[in-house]
């Protein structure tokens, strides 16, 4: 089944970042480039990735047909997702234990795990 691990950035998680030293944030990254490689070593990773600055994000809506966006920073956005990966794994406890071993989860910070809707079963 497929698992989707959502790292939030949250004031408590940005004002750690702050306190951590260059080499921290170095070391930080560097986390979840191992920890991607052992999940592609497992044969889970379907695909992660981290997300860019909430500032360059846009909101997307169609109001009487119509194509609307508004640009961001979202300033009411408290939390919002910094980063993903998309796992293939046999129980949901796998996915689990790969998202204990983020380096946000390492340090606290919020990780979520939700499994994908199988579309295919439904009957649309």
């Amino acid at each position: 089944m497929r698992y989707l691990i959502l790292i939030h950035s949250n004031p408590r998680s940005r004002a750690l970042w702050e306190t951590l030293t260059d080499e921290q944030r170095m070391e930080f990254g560097r986390g979840y480039m191992a920890l991607s490689a052992e999940i592609e070593a497992a044969g889970e990773m379907v695909i992660s990735n981290g997300l860019t600055d909430l500032a360059l994000a846009k909101r997307v809506w169609v109001q009487d047909g119509e194509t609307m966006t508004s640009d961001g920073p979202f300033a009411e956005v408290k939390e919002y997702v910094a980063g993903f990966l998309l796992l293939d794994t046999e129980t949901e406890q796998q996915a689990l234990a790969w998202a204990a071993k983020t380096p946000d989860a390492q340090l606290g910070g919020a990780v979520e795990v939700r499994p994908l809707l199988d579309m295919s079963t439904l009957d649309l």
